[in-house]
């Protein structure tokens, strides 16, 4: 059952795209601007909306840990932003200065993607903030783009209803026409399938079109095999062309909006149609599930976002997280528990590891990089690096669902390590407020004029956070 909780109507104009992290939604518009909500009451957040795109806004999307945000524009530039106080980290402009469609992180966060109107490709270096290759699809449009698990690899869809596999150095592996009409969007699941012919491991894509239909394919990324893609089904529902798919974050769903104004959930193992959304009075344009909790948003040019609540008998990987949470605190999990978790991420590898070290909820919210590689012999620094983004995810979860809310800073929304009072009255992080008034001199709660910028440390409400992170040790 999907029940409809919530509906954002802050956009002035059609919404483009919808993307999670694991503490808020950012949405994207025709109206030149991306606006990012807490997930915890849906409120936007201090500094939204973010403006500074001249022209429409098309796609935005969440670095893995949430910490940036990445939007891309009519304008012909992929803009950066800090997701702690919403200021602009910097602005790439495309090659060309052709309008950008599509922009979308590299698992590990190494590589920003970003694909033009002209079929330009280009990756990003996120460190450097560099361009580091690119390339260009042939007679199209570049519209949608999806990274192999491993960053390794990544597979765009064009407007001449081509989807092709490219590698991390933009050499083109493999081309398949898979919409007659035009691909309009392409997501692929983190968690791989076997194969039952030869035993590989495939990992499941989804790519929708013009054409009216959602395809389903079997994908593998191998450097000793190379890349091969296999038709497995096409899911149908939609009267009109498919705007957008996504896949829920274990893979067992799928979701799709089309012009027909209507969202469709599939069950990815049978092809059903699980529920039919039709409140939206436009066409739908994106679809995105949360990555932790049985949340859907939903977004159309009729200007508004739906936050869906799913019923779901059996949990998402990252559900399980937080149901997990919600009736044994993590640092009360037993070692089984820590198992449970580590599978339901897709670290079913690294069990034996936690298990000869006897890892619990306490030890697990412990762990650091030189504990996964010294006592833990995790010997890849890939590997360690993927763990301790999961451990950050689920410590972020924690602190999303329980901290009391008059500990999180308004800016920021995280745990204050420092909090101030402004003269406004209200209570902020430190280097959040500083960085907010150095470039502005109004409240960040109020929008008024502040009378003066003067910060006085908040004794009493930092004692406050340190008797009750104390509660959370014990």
């Amino acid at each position: 059952m999907a029940t409809l909780i919530h509906t954002l109507a802050d956009h002035s104009d059609d919404v483009n795209y919808c993307a999670f992290s694991s503490s808020c939604l950012a949405t994207c518009s025709l109206d030149k601007t991306i606006r990012v909500y807490s997930l915890s009451n849906f409120t936007e957040l201090p500094y939204s909306p973010l403006e500074g795109h001249a022209y429409a806004v098309h796609c935005c999307c969440f670095s893995p840990s949430g910490r940036v945000l990445a939007s891309c524009s009519t304008d012909g530039t992929t803009a950066l932003w800090d997701t702690r106080d919403g200021r602009r980290l910097a602005v790439l402009e495309q090659p060309g200065a052709s309008p950008v469609r599509v922009c979308r992180f590299s698992p590990e966060a190494t590589y920003l993607l970003a694909g033009a109107a002209d079929g330009s490709v280009v990756l990003w270096n996120v460190q450097s903030l560099k361009l580091y290759r690119s390339g260009k699809v042939k007679g199209g449009s570049l519209m949608a783009c999806a990274f192999s698990p491993n960053g390794n690899f990544f597979v765009t869809g064009s407007s001449s209803g081509d989807l092709t596999i490219w590698d991390d150095k933009m050499r083109c592996l493999y081309n398949e026409k898979a919409h007659d009409l035009g691909v309009t969007c392409c997501d692929i699941s983190s968690h791989p399938v076997s194969d039952s012919e030869n035993g590989f491991k495939y990992f499941q894509m989804a790519s929708c079109g013009q054409d009216n239909h959602i395809k389903l394919w079997l994908i593998l990324f191998a450097d000793f095999l190379g890349v091969q893609l296999k038709y497995k089904c096409t899911l149908n529902g939609h009267s009109a062309p498919v705007l957008a798919c996504a896949f829920s974050c274990d893979g067992q769903m799928i979701v799709s909006g089309s012009v027909d104004k209507c969202v469709i959930i599939y069950e990815t193992s049978t092809g059903n149609a699980l529920h039919t959304l039709s409140q939206h009075t436009r066409y739908v344009t994106t679809c995105a599930f949360a990555p932790h909790g049985p949340l859907l948003a939903t977004g159309s040019m009729d200007k508004t976002v739906q936050i869906w609540q799913l019923d779901l008998k059996q949990p998402c990987a990252g559900q399980c997280t937080v149901e997990n949470e919600s009736k044994v605190a993590v640092k009360d999990w037993s070692e089984d528990d820590v198992s449970a978790w580590l599978c339901a991420q897709d670290l079913a590898d690294f069990v034996g590891h936690f298990k000869m070290n006897n890892i619990d909820g306490k030890g697990l919210l412990n762990l650091t990089k030189e504990s996964l590689a010294n006592e833990l012999k995790i010997e890849s620094l890939g590997q360690r690096s993927k763990v301790l983004q999961k451990i950050e995810e689920l410590r972020m979860t924690m602190i999303s669902v329980s901290v009391p809310d008059e500990f999180l800073c308004p800016i920021t929304r995280e745990l204050m390590n420092d909090p101030v009072i402004a003269t406004d009255g209200y209570s902020y992080e430190r280097e959040a407020m500083e960085n907010w008034i150095s470039s502005r001199r109004s409240s960040p709660m109020t929008n008024l004029p502040l009378h003066s910028l003067m910060l006085t440390p908040n004794r009493t409400l930092k004692m406050a956070i340190s008797r009750w992170l104390e509660t959370q040790q014990k």
